[in-house]
């Protein structure tokens, strides 16, 4: 089922007790976080502020999406904007007052804390049906968000060693009052995050239900879950997430790759963020299309993207049998890419993000066929279908001259490329596949993230900060 997370007012939210520190909510109005939820209403209503929460711009709105891809521009795109925090991503030069690397921090903690409260006051939902899928809700955001954390600000996950470098702070429980919100909680290793994230993750997949309509369900979970393994480089279980994903039936390639972008809830989109010409994160100068469109009227075009990029990646390397193929056989070439008339004309962009109400897909089917493609072939396995098929599959649906009639695991990974540019996952493969982005190495210390140093000195120094900052 295709999940729908809609911004919604802040008014919605419930959050902790007035605090010090940004790890801790800030108190947003006059509720008593500790005795406001009495009943379903009141708790269904608290997961509804952590999905708006997730869908504000320092989160899925705008920067998990974004500075992921930023954090990665070399030789993909280049920040051309104002905004000398984004500068700072895409240049590695980030100070330990970064603003989104504050606002992220923030915005991520504060939604976690939420998810604790909720499952902190499972008991008082009196119908059994919805309070566990309730507590699925809350274990799911609360996993999702330690992951997203943990990749921005810990050194890389790498399977060869124990992963004992710092990873965040892992919060469980929830700060409702003064003395929870005081604190100080030192930063867990990055093994210790990512256990944490697969406890969450596989708990809220027992728990919720297989259709939970706009919301996330058990295969929203799995499909996340899916991407946890792959970054860790546990390719089985990573393989037989994303199969239980495709293998559901419950999700299908659009006809034509830019359908998704275009239209709201297809079925190819596993999880989206929903906004309408009222509500999104754009019309507070934020949001995807305010960064990546360059229309008229629609965009800052700050994000442009890298001539060679398009070039290498959707010509020269398609060919069959050793024979270049026209580019323009590609459909995502031709849908997905476009010459600017808007602000800062003349260069090329990426339709992907092209207007400010549209939804944003966070996470589609064909990123499944992609990571099933991958662990098949690593671990020399066909469970669900070939990687072969997978590619195709996922190919042809774009490119139907572009058959291939065998494959190696560089197809497979310039297919995910191809596929999933601009969406998000940049650094991260640079990362898991221990890579690099211009004179940057995988596991450069200018690739992590600052902790905010309001956060580091409110805790007296037991969150250490990130070296170099």
């Amino acid at each position: 089922m295709k999940n729908i997370f809609k911004i919604l007012p802040l008014a919605a939210l419930l959050t902790t007790a007035s605090c010090k520190k940004v790890l801790e909510v800030e108190p947003q109005q006059s509720i008593d976080a500790a005795t406001a939820l009495q009943n379903d209403q009141d708790v269904n209503s608290a997961v509804v502020g952590c999905y708006a929460l997730m869908g504000g711009g320092a989160l899925y709105g705008t920067n998990f999406l974004m500075l992921p891809d930023l954090q990665g521009s070399e030789s993909y795109c280049s920040w051309r904007g104002t905004f000398q925090s984004f500068r700072q991503v895409a240049s590695k030069t980030m100070t330990r007052d970064n603003a989104e690397a504050s606002r992220t921090w923030i915005a991520a903690y504060r939604a976690i804390n939420n998810a604790n409260i909720v499952l902190a006051n499972l008991t008082k939902v009196t119908d059994a049906s919805l309070r566990t899928q309730l507590e699925g809700e809350a274990l799911f955001i609360r996993g999702i968000l330690h992951f997203e954390l943990v990749r921005l600000y810990g050194l890389p996950y790498d399977p060869a060693t124990s992963n004992s470098q710092l990873g965040v702070v892992i919060k469980t429980t929830a700060a409702t009052d003064e003395a929870a919100a005081s604190e100080n909680i030192p930063r867990s290793t990055v093994a210790q995050v990512y256990t944490r994230v697969l406890t969450d993750l596989n708990a809220a997949i027992s728990k919720l239900p297989d259709d939970n309509g706009t919301r996330a369900d058990k295969y929203t979970a799995l499909a996340f879950l899916s991407r946890v393994y792959l970054q860790m480089g546990n390719y089985a279980a990573a393989r037989d997430a994303a199969n239980e994903v495709i293998a559901s039936g419950a999700y299908e390639l659009a006809p034509i790759p830019v359908i998704p972008f275009t239209n709201k809830n297809t079925a190819e989109s596993i999880w989206e963020i929903q906004q309408n010409e009222q509500n999104n994160a754009g019309q507070a100068n934020d949001g995807m299309a305010t960064f990546f469109a360059s229309l008229p009227g629609i965009g800052r075009a700050d994000v442009r993207m890298n001539t060679g990029f398009i070039a290498s990646n959707y010509v020269t390397t398609f060919d069959l049998n050793g024979k270049l193929i026209d580019s323009l056989s590609d459909i995502r070439y031709r849908d997905w890419y476009y010459v600017g008339t808007g602000a800062r004309p003349g260069n090329t962009y990426c339709f992907k993000w092209n207007a400010f109400e549209q939804n944003l897909p966070v996470i589609r089917i064909a990123e499944m066929y992609l990571i099933r493609a991958e662990c098949n072939f690593r671990l020399g396995t066909t469970v669900g279908n070939t990687p072969l098929a997978d590619i195709n599959i996922v190919r042809v649906r774009s490119y139907p001259k572009g058959v291939l009639v065998s494959v190696t695991l560089s197809d497979i990974l310039s297919e995910r490329v191809r596929e999933l540019a601009f969406e998000g996952l940049r650094i991260h493969d640079i990362k898991r596949l221990k890579t690099a982005t211009g004179s940057f190495a995988w596991n450069d210390n200018k690739l992590v993230f600052p902790i905010p140093q309001r956060e580091v000195d409110a805790s007296l120094g037991v969150i250490v900060q990130n070296p170099g900052y």
